[in-house]
């Protein structure tokens, strides 16, 4: 009795221990079909994060760069690599055909003006020079035949006019005498009157021969003149024709240094050939070409400085433009102080303009297109937008934007002239 008492009483008790126990409710953000939504929402916008937007492209930052837009003083020059060249350079050409015979001085000297260079043969040349020269030898000959029969025409008709002049004063003082004798009684009229009659023949001679004097004169003074001009065209001639001997000899057309000169003894030459150049010496010149954006802000006169500190001037613009760029020359202000040689090179600067404020952006690859737009960033600097924009003047390392671009705006300096959309990511 007393084990079965027990056995109840344990029972009871365990009994009571295990009572069921009631759970909380779970909340409903925890649910499992809460949380598989918010893994999907979760997914999707991971995956539309990195989704590129319609119309842009994603970028390496690695692959670009970026600078800032900023208001400074833009200064308005252009910096050009120039080369040294003669100021002034005189070719050498030959004027006639031959042979050269003797080479007188040699590649590189200095030479004076008409100083001999070399000599050519041509013995043809010599023959047919001479030939001419007897020819027009012999025509000045005529010509000086004819106006030495002018000049004895000339004394001729003054001889007559002297001898009619001497015969009328005769005439007049022997009716002077016939006359004083008349007048006493000595002389009969009629021996007066033969006297009378010689004085006035001898008048009318002498008016005679004094016209025909005159328009002989005038005759011979026409022929004289045509004569005159005759004789300097044969003249002229006669200098020519020598002058194709004294062509054998080829001189210096100006002073300074030879260069180019390669003529050797036996080589044959013919009309119109180089013989070589001479280079002003000590005197030159700065040749730079330039891009073909300034082709129209570039301007004779401008002033311009070599990094040495010479001044210079922009004396002359070639305004044909090859592969992009044209050709300016630039003249020495004063003398320079350095001694240059033929070809060297220097960095040159051009003022184009006065330095001015100005909203300015550096010079990259941006303007590859011709800077018509720019890709700006975002504050984050993980995305950029295309924006139009309109520059003017630039230097080597800033450009003026006129429109588009404010202070503090960063931008892509680059070249992503293949970027198609508007806008850019930048991973």
């Amino acid at each position: 009795m007393m084990t079965d008492a027990a056995e109840q009483s344990n029972m009871s008790s365990g009994a009571t221990m295990d009572r069921r126990i009631e759970r909380p409710p779970t909340p409903w953000w925890r649910t499992r079909t809460v949380l598989i939504a918010l893994a999907i929402a979760g997914l999707a916008a991971l995956a539309w994060g990195l989704i590129p937007a319609s119309g842009s492209t994603d970028v390496d930052a690695a692959n670009i760069q970026t600078a800032a837009i900023a208001r400074t003083s833009f200064d308005d020059f252009l910096a050009v690599r120039a080369k040294v060249v003669p100021a002034l350079t005189t070719f050498v050409g030959v004027m006639t055909a031959g042979q050269v015979e003797r080479v007188l001085v040699q590649d590189g000297a200095l030479v004076r003006d008409h100083m001999p260079l070399a000599t050519l043969a041509n013995p043809e040349l010599r023959l047919q020079v001479l030939s001419q020269e007897a020819q027009i030898t012999g025509q000045l000959g005529n010509v000086a035949g004819e106006n030495l029969g002018i000049a004895r025409s000339r004394i001729d008709r003054q001889v007559q006019v002297s001898q009619a002049e001497y015969d009328l004063i005769r005439a007049q003082r022997d009716l002077s005498v016939r006359q004083q004798l008349h007048d006493r009684g000595f002389v009969s009229d009629a021996g007066v009157r033969s006297y009378a009659q010689e004085v006035a023949y001898q008048e009318k001679r002498l008016a005679q021969l004094q016209t025909g004097s005159a328009a002989e004169a005038r005759i011979t003074a026409a022929q004289a003149d045509l004569l005159n001009t005759a004789r300097a065209r044969l003249q002229s001639n006669q200098a020519a024709v020598r002058a194709g001997l004294s062509a054998l000899v080829i001189r210096a057309s100006a002073a300074g240094r030879l260069t180019n000169f390669a003529l050797q003894p036996g080589q044959t030459v013919k009309p119109g050939d180089p013989a070589g150049q001479i280079d002003s010496e000590g005197s030159w010149k700065l040749e730079a070409d330039v891009d073909e954006y300034y082709l129209g802000r570039i301007a004779v006169g401008q002033p311009a400085a070599t990094s040495g500190g010479a001044a210079l001037t922009v004396s002359r613009i070639l305004p044909t433009v090859t592969d992009g760029r044209f050709r300016v020359e630039l003249r020495f202000d004063s003398a320079p102080r350095q001694s240059f040689n033929r070809g060297q090179t220097l960095d040159v600067r051009v003022t184009l303009g006065a330095a001015v404020p100005a909203i300015t952006a550096p010079v990259g690859g941006w303007l590859t297109q011709g800077g018509d737009h720019v890709f700006v960033l975002n504050e984050a600097g993980n995305r950029a937008t295309r924006r139009a924009v309109r520059i003017g003047r630039r230097n080597p390392r800033r450009v003026e934007v006129l429109s588009g671009l404010q202070p503090g705006d960063r931008i892509v300096t680059s070249d992503l002239s293949q970027i198609s959309g508007d806008s850019i990511n930048i991973r």
